[in-house]
């Protein structure tokens, strides 16, 4: 009886979709690859000002994260003032003196690209002034500003999937109105399998979880129960739903926090090893998410780089062919996930989910459809030579080593 409900339910979410008309495809492909760059939230939430924007950008080319591939500078929750009597939202400006123009033109400045966060509800979720009611001029304001990316909450929004679809089809159809193209990302939190319609209503990624925190496993899964596994295995069967310019968003990454973002903590969530940031690094790169860095990256240390500038890891989640890792077996604590790439090899992750054993995992070529391969460790950047049937590699626990066949 539940399973018919559901077909019916989704049967009149797609007439109600086709009815709708609701956004114009957009005539090029917007994310061609998963966006990456660096998001405000899980370390400073409010904490934030132009001028650590400013420094934060700075970094991004000091540090090389612009030349591997980080291009976004997104400004999430608590940047707002208030709406003036014409409707026209504007910054907190004891944050940000000169406006938020001014810092888009000093993050272009930069040869990246800026980002700005709001909620289709009349509130974020931290409870300022949302675009609920305001889309159009709210689409036109970030279009002058220089917005290159929105990112657009759901909170205190009504719970049904219609409205939803609605809402966020309104808002995407006033921004594509505008001159400005830009990346549209819908945060509802997979709670109305947003990959079924978002890339109907023309939003370039959606969400697919709730909240990622600085946790390798909660053991359960919920609004502030949401561990690098948990998220692991929502996504788990989401592959044939990304391509270029419509992805399957898990959440930022946690790298680098070592327990000290103030959004990541909840629940006793108290950080990762360097292990487990790798193996998080790793998988989200194979199943195509998003890459959007949350530690500080003035102050990061050399395992910090080492995991997120890794130039052959983000080249898997850049892969231009745009295929989601497929998980093509698992058996108790050993996943084996492969995504296949452009030049018609395959990206592998060896996956060990034990506590404290380190395995001998041994791939099987057949599940691949081959026979003979040459395989390369993209983490220790060696070539492992010529593997005839099978793959055999010692996986430490929490690890996840990705290599990359042909």
């Amino acid at each position: 009886m539940d399973n018919y409900i559901f077909r019916v339910q989704m049967l009149m979410l797609f007439c109600f979709i086709s009815v709708c008309a609701i956004a114009q495809k957009t005539a090029q492909t917007l994310a061609p690859t998963p966006p990456m760059g660096f998001i405000t939230w899980n370390l400073f939430e409010g904490n934030i000002s132009e001028d650590m924007v400013k420094s934060i950008a700075d970094a991004m080319v000091e540090t090389g994260m612009k030349d591997a591939g980080y291009e976004y500078v997104i400004i999430d929750d608590l940047w707002q003032g208030d709406r003036d009597e014409n409707g026209v939202l504007h910054p907190d400006y004891s944050k940000f003196p000169n406006g938020m123009k001014a810092l888009a033109d000093y993050v272009h400045s930069k040869g990246l690209k800026f980002g700005i966060y709001t909620d289709i509800a009349p509130l974020t979720c931290a409870g300022e002034e949302g675009s609920y009611g305001y889309e159009a001029i709210d689409a036109q304001t970030f279009a002058e500003w220089g917005v290159d990316y929105i990112k657009c909450d759901y909170c205190y929004a009504p719970k049904d999937i219609f409205t939803a679809v609605e809402r966020y089809g309104k808002f995407i159809k006033e921004v594509r109105k505008q001159d400005k193209k830009m990346v549209f990302a819908l945060c509802e939190w997979g709670k109305r399998s947003p990959w079924l319609w978002g890339e109907s209503i023309d939003a370039q990624l959606w969400r697919t979880t709730w909240d990622l925190r600085d946790t390798w496993e909660h053991g359960s899964y919920g609004v502030r129960n949401n561990g690098i596994m948990e998220c692991l295995d929502i996504q788990a069967h989401l592959h044939e739903y990304a391509k270029p310019g419509h992805w399957n968003d898990m959440d930022m990454l946690v790298v680098g926090l070592y327990g000290k973002g103030k959004a990541t903590s909840a629940n006793g969530a108290i950080g990762c090893t360097d292990t487990e940031y790798e193996a998080h690094m790793g998988l989200w790169s194979l199943l195509a998410s998003t890459l959007f860095v949350t530690c500080d990256i003035r102050e990061m240390n050399a395992e910090t780089q080492r995991i997120l500038m890794n130039k052959e890891i983000i080249a898997v989640n850049q892969d231009p062919l745009g295929r989601q890792a497929k998980r093509i077996f698992k058996s108790g604590v050993q996943e084996f996930w492969a995504k296949p790439l452009k030049d018609g090899g395959y990206a592998i992750g060896f996956l060990n989910r034990d506590d404290h054993d380190t395995l001998e995992m041994t791939l099987d070529l057949s599940k691949l459809k081959l026979s003979q391969v040459k395989a390369r460790d993209l983490w220790t950047h060696t070539d492992l030579g010529m593997y005839q049937g099978e793959i055999s590699l010692s996986v430490k626990p929490h690890e996840c080593r990705v290599i990359r066949i042909k």
